[in-house]
């Protein structure tokens, strides 16, 4: 396997990076040129001259050895309708994962898709700019002039990255754009996940048996595959269409939560089977992501994320959920708002006080 195709397990970015960078680090150092061996001893000559001074070549550092933290990494999922040409990706899932200085500890939460903030004009896109929902500054971003049957993913990322980091203040140093089709085959690979389910999900899109249900025009019909509360085994497809799932109780909060709790199951999977010590394994999840993901480094390689985030385990991964609420004008809804406790935490996460945040407001953690 390449050095290039190595990395594809670290694509995992943002939250399965904390898990994954352990895998690529350890399969990077096995793939290293050994030592070369000590030559074998002589015998001494008859008069034996001054050896020179032993030299020591300074040690190469790995990579990412100046990555110190804050880090702040973005993962992005977009729907399913990407494979249709001209088709706008639109960010339904916002993760942001922020790793204080130190590295040994990292904080994940969720923006809403529907959230409503201010979009900054982005000439590449000929996007004017203006203030509406998060979700649109994928697809506004990703329209390519003159081309409208290519939309750019990385593109569109460019402007969600540059909205996100304004209305959160956090500088985002990397991340990635996955496709919901992408997060099955990597479920599947991994031989499905083990998730406690915290409240009954009934599914609008998919049959018992994972077949689709067909949508007239009330809306989609037929009988539902149902997620019971308790300890379940979910398949690829089973863990993406409960992640999808946002008109339940709670609803998008509610999915949000479920999306971040399946991410760190998946995450101590990774680290439970041992990928690192299986380079057979490696080489499907690599081969599983396939197409399905665009690394967005902002002038840094994976491997150096890989290796910074190598020795945190996903126990030290806390989840966080930020409270919020609809907005609407003259009585028509028109997105998400985070309530004053969601935006105290995004200031308390700037100024390194999250844990003693947290401390103070338990509520804020998600459980799983």
């Amino acid at each position: 396997m390449t050095r290039r195709r190595l990395l594809g397990l670290a694509a995992l970015v943002a939250v399965l990076l904390v898990a994954a960078g352990a895998v690529v680090t350890t399969r990077l150092v096995a793939h290293r040129s050994p030592e070369p061996a000590a030559a074998p001893a002589t015998s001494a000559p008859a008069s034996p001259t001054p050896a020179p001074a032993p030299t020591t070549a300074s040690p190469t550092p790995p990579p990412g050895a100046d990555l110190t933290g804050p880090l702040n990494l973005m993962l992005v999922g977009v729907d399913t309708r990407v494979s249709i040409p001209g088709w706008e990706p639109h960010a339904d899932a916002v993760l942001v994962l922020h790793v204080p200085a130190g590295l040994g500890q990292a904080y994940l939460f969720s923006l809403p898709r529907d959230l409503v903030v201010d979009i900054p004009a982005f000439p590449k896109a000929r996007y004017p700019g203006g203030r509406t929902k998060l979700t649109h500054a994928m697809s506004y971003g990703s329209r390519v002039p003159g081309d409208k049957r290519h939309p750019s993913t990385a593109q569109g990322y460019e402007l969600l990255r540059t909205t996100v980091s304004r209305y959160t203040g956090l500088r985002i140093d990397a991340g990635a754009v996955i496709t919901f089709g992408g997060f099955d085959k990597l479920v599947d690979t991994l031989g499905g996940v083990d998730l406690y389910v915290d409240q009954r999900v009934a599914s609008r899109h998919r049959r018992p048996d994972g077949t689709m249900r067909p949508l007239g025009g009330g809306g989609y019909t037929g009988p539902q595959m149902v997620y019971e509360k308790g300890t379940r085994h979910l398949t690829g497809w089973q863990a993406l269409d409960y992640a999808r799932q946002r008109y339940t109780a709670g609803g998008d909060y509610t999915r949000q939560r479920h999306q971040q709790q399946l991410l760190r199951a998946l995450a101590r999977k990774l680290v439970e089977q041992g990928t690192a010590r299986d380079p057979q394994r490696v080489e499907q999840i690599v081969a599983a992501l396939g197409r399905t993901l665009v690394y967005v480094g902002g002038g840094r390689k994976l491997v150096d994320f890989a290796y910074a985030l190598g020795g945190l385990p996903a126990e030290r991964l806390t989840l966080v959920a930020l409270p919020g609420a609809g907005v609407g004008s003259g009585g028509a809804y028109r997105g998400e708002q985070l309530r004053p406790l969601g935006r105290e935490f995004l200031t308390a996460l700037r100024g390194g006080r999250a844990e003693a945040f947290l401390a103070a407001h338990p509520t804020l953690r998600v459980k799983t």
